[in-house]
């Protein structure tokens, strides 16, 4: 018994403990023999276990209650079962009190319960997102065909990045990871059409969906109009850190040449609405989008709060 987290206590009844095996030092560390319930518990606990022990005492049934105590700072919980002790004759000579420390186990259940809350929290969230795509894809779709191609889409992108959130422990995801889920799957020749420059930061949950469903428009749209219809089209993406109104952010650029005019469709309105609303919004941060003949750049402002750098 020495070797475990398994107690067992007599008391008469009076309740004065006539012996005890396995005692935890929190209670005590002197010998209890002759000590009560309020010489090892506080006020609180010890009333409690009193009262309890009072009832098995009038209904002779079995009683079962958790108590919780204190120990520099950090709380280790019992839980108790408390048992009526008869003699040979029948009469009433003492309880037994059992008790058990299942401290691992509610350090376990608060676990639980903290990651539940999150992952609720994050549905909730994710939710949203998927109620906004929705929202702004109807509006700008002609058919219910034009619809559920767009719709299908953006579902596909947001569960790109949202595999790579939840590999990484809900962490988030770093730029270049969401650029090879996101763009790179859409050019014929990666190494060429798609250059890198500047820093790779890691980007928070919430900025990763964001800023992966604006590299899927981006894409989109640059494979449809702009240089990713060429085969040797060239889209440039870079990310430098710099100084806004006194806070550090995050500048990511998309710069890209094309052979004719920006989308004008359906598909680009949205694309403005998610890239220059949507986004920066959800980041509270900044976006400027410009296009002419030549092509498109696109400039977002992340502030420090949704980004780490290596």
């Amino acid at each position: 018994m020495e070797n475990t987290n398994i107690s067992v206590l007599y008391q008469d009844c009076d309740f004065r403990y006539l012996w005890s095996k396995n005692v935890p030092s929190l209670w005590s560390t002197a010998p209890l023999a002759g000590t009560t319930d309020s010489d090892l518990f506080p006020e609180s606990e010890a009333k409690r276990l009193t009262e309890a022990k009072h009832l098995v005492m009038e209904t002779g049934d079995q009683a079962r209650l958790e108590i919780k105590l204190r120990e520099d700072d950090v709380f280790r919980w019992f839980d108790l079962w408390i048992d009526l002790d008869r003699g040979a004759d029948g009469a009433v000579a003492g309880v037994v009190t059992t008790s058990v420390e299942i401290t691992e186990q509610k350090r376990r259940e608060q676990t639980l319960r903290a990651l539940l809350r999150e992952v609720s929290h994050r549905s909730k969230n994710l939710l949203a997102i998927i109620q906004s795509i929705a929202t702004q894809t109807g509006r700008y779709s002609g058919t219910v065909g034009d619809f559920l191609e767009r719709f299908r889409g953006r579902l596909q992108s947001l569960a790109a990045s949202q595999d790579l959130v939840t590999s990484s422990n809900w962490r988030g995801a770093d730029l270049h990871e969401l650029i090879a889920g996101q763009v790179v799957r859409f050019c014929a020749d990666p190494l060429r059409n798609v250059r890198l420059e500047g820093t790779n930061p890691y980007l928070n949950p919430n900025a990763a969906l964001h800023v992966g469903l604006a590299l899927h428009e981006l894409a989109v749209n640059s494979v449809s109009y702009g240089a990713l219809s060429q085969s040797d089209g060239v889209v440039v993406i870079s990310a430098t850190t710099a100084t806004h109104d006194d806070r550090s952010v995050l500048e990511l650029a998309w710069k890209e040449k094309s052979g004719g005019r920006p989308d004008l469709s359906g598909r680009r309105r949205f694309g403005s609405v998610a890239l220059e609303k949507i986004v920066p919004a959800s980041l509270n941060g900044t976006a400027t989008m410009t296009s002419d003949e030549d092509g498109l750049t696109y400039r977002l402002a992340i502030p420090a709060e949704n980004f780490e750098l290596d």
